[in-house]
């Protein structure tokens, strides 16, 4: 009988070490990332990080300044996007007027500076196409002008991004948009098949990475020309290069922050981007690069599974 009760107590007594340990490490875990405001951009997002996310994402440059959700809603904490614009002319240049109001109804006329820029606006017609990133001008009563280029007939969403410098929302990135309608006859463009690379005025942009939707990857653009790299990238909004993404369906918005610092007049050819998209499906993203005094943009869709 004593020979069955010893390895029976060894093996209990083994257990309840390895519990110990066990509990001891999840404790440990537990209490060292408890502390979220000691992550750096964390101060700037509503949105915890995602499940399955890179622990180490939370140091990488651009990962401040984040807004939160897909900006498919004209209002978030308080904050509006107010316009009297819902239909605009067909066919040239025509102004978007338009003002965020606050928690306390009052136009905001303090913003923040966000890439050399205290507003950063976007247009995209429903097919995802016409795309437009502009820096509008704000007169003193916090009134906006946007200039679109040439609108084609369709729907049409634009996106006001912002940090507000003031009042309850300071410090926090803002991403809003309402929908505007372009009258005319106008047929739909076809989403271009998923591609690694696109061209433009004889540059070849290639991205490099799988995101998945929800989760922050690591992505790289490499710009060449002629199959050489280029390394002469100009900065352009204190980067070397700005990506922009819609999805196919709902023209919901993601801006992906580049990590690739800028140092010197010249860059390339390889960037860096931090990829964190919302939700799976066709994802059209717009590389815009500046060289020689010329802003380039390149446009390719990317699969997010």
């Amino acid at each position: 009988m004593f020979t069955s009760v010893r390895p029976i107590a060894r093996r209990r007594a083994l257990a309840a070490a390895g519990t110990a340990v066990v509990l001891t490490l999840t404790l440990a875990a537990c209490d060292s990332s408890s502390d979220s405001s000691s992550m750096p951009g964390m101060e700037h997002s509503a949105k915890a990080p995602s499940v399955g996310a890179s622990p180490s994402t939370g140091d990488m440059p651009g990962m401040d300044h984040m807004a939160a959700g897909n900006g498919l809603s004209d209002n978030k904490d308080g904050y509006r996007l107010t316009s009297k614009d819902t239909a605009l002319t067909a066919g040239k240049q025509t102004p978007y007027r338009f003002t965020v109001t606050g928690p306390d109804g009052k136009p905001v006329t303090a913003f923040a500076v966000d890439q050399t820029k205290r507003m950063h606006f976007y247009a995209i017609r429903s097919d995802l196409t016409g795309f437009q990133h502009i820096h509008p001008t704000m007169a003193a009563d916090g009134t906006w002008n946007a200039d679109l280029s040439s609108l084609a007939p369709g729907s049409w969403r634009v996106f006001a991004s912002f940090t507000p410098d003031s009042g309850a929302g300071k410090g926090t990135a803002f991403v809003l948009s309402r929908t505007v309608t372009v009258p005319g006859t106008g047929s739909k463009t076809p989403l271009p098949a998923a591609a690694k690379t696109a061209e433009v005025d004889g540059y070849t942009v290639t991205v490099n990475g799988e995101p998945m939707a929800g989760m922050a990857h690591p992505m790289t653009v490499t710009v060449t020309k002629d199959g050489k790299p280029v390394t002469g990238l100009e900065p352009y909004l204190d980067t070397y290069a700005h990506l922009t993404a819609f999805h196919e369906g709902d023209t919901a918005f993601a801006h992906l922050h580049p990590t690739t610092k800028v140092s010197g007049d010249h860059g390339g050819p390889e960037l860096s981007f931090n990829a964190e998209l919302p939700t799976s499906g066709n994802w059209r993203l717009f590389l815009q690069f500046q060289t020689g005094g010329t802003l380039h943009t390149a446009a390719l869709t990317l699969n997010v599974g």
